[in-house]
């Protein structure tokens, strides 16, 4: 009897020891989902100097329960922080370099979000008289001509990689001291630029959100060597270990979703009588 009670009393200790440790990994379970997932976003300086996100994220953390960890860099530094492992998607605006990324397996399942345009910034005196051409190329082509004093961001970004592009359509290696490289985001750009008085190639967005404490003004818009529109990328879990796939994806359908796009499309209307960002999802 003595053997048989302790035997009992073994196995009633051992049950109680299962349900303690069960209600705990349950509890532990229960706290762990009760918590935040991170979605680590890589986008440039544009889209964040905008003010777009304090629209956008504050709706999808508080419709999925993800937390959204921005990393705002230009785009040709965005792609690499992906390769490297330091986000889950990327939404920036350069489409040859996000095809590259694609095609070196690193991204997947790339939408089209949005678009705006390039401007062309200049001291509102216009010295060199860039608003008396009407193309982008008879921009770049008075500006060397006359060395007028440029500044660009020099950061190997979407909106680089852009100006970059016309200055090889012109035949036109700009050097000398009158081109600028500031190595910077697109908004401390424009504040060298209206401190320096020169001229400077921005996204319509960014400029207009901070045009308040800027000495600049447009001097050449409506160009279609200006268009620029804006993609998101997932990127690839089976090329990058540790990527939250499943938050990106999320991430991905919201902004592209009925209410991300509206949200896109009506962004900057209160404030400036237009909008910052055309959707690309939704008619317009």
């Amino acid at each position: 009897m003595v053997r048989n009670a302790s035997l009992i009393g073994a196995c009633l200790f051992y049950a109680s020891c299962l349900l303690s440790l069960s209600g705990c990994q349950e509890k532990s379970s229960t706290q762990s989902s009760d918590v935040p997932q991170t979605v680590r976003l890589a986008t440039t300086t544009s889209t964040v100097g905008s003010g777009l996100f304090s629209v956008l994220i504050p709706r999808f953390e508080q419709k999925y329960s993800y937390a959204v960890e921005v990393l705002a860099l230009g785009t040709g530094a965005a792609l690499q922080a992906a390769r490297d492992g330091q986000a889950d998607v990327v939404l920036v605006h350069a489409r040859p370099a996000e095809d590259q990324f694609i095609a070196e397996g690193f991204g997947l399942n790339r939408r089209d979000v949005m678009y705006n345009d390039f401007v062309l910034l200049g001291p509102p005196a216009d010295p060199a008289g860039i608003k008396s051409v009407q193309t982008t190329d008879q921009a770049f082509l008075k500006l060397s001509g006359q060395q007028a004093t440029f500044i660009s961001r020099g950061d190997n970004s979407g909106t680089h990689m852009r100006e970059m592009s016309v200055w090889n359509h012109t035949g036109i290696n700009p050097t000398g001291d009158w081109y600028l490289q500031a190595g910077s985001g697109m908004l401390a750009t424009l504040r060298a630029a209206s401190r320096q008085g020169t001229y400077a190639l921005a996204d319509r967005s960014t400029y207009l959100h901070n045009q308040a404490e800027l000495e600049l003004s447009i001097v050449l818009e409506g160009d279609k060597q200006l268009f620029n529109p804006y993609g998101i990328i997932a990127v690839n879990p089976a090329k990058v270990q540790k990527v939250n796939y499943r938050g990106a994806m999320a991430f991905i359908d919201f902004v592209t979703s009925g209410e991300g796009q509206r949200l896109i499309g009506s962004f900057g209307k209160e404030n400036f009588g237009t909008t910052l960002f055309t959707p690309m999802v939704l008619p317009h």
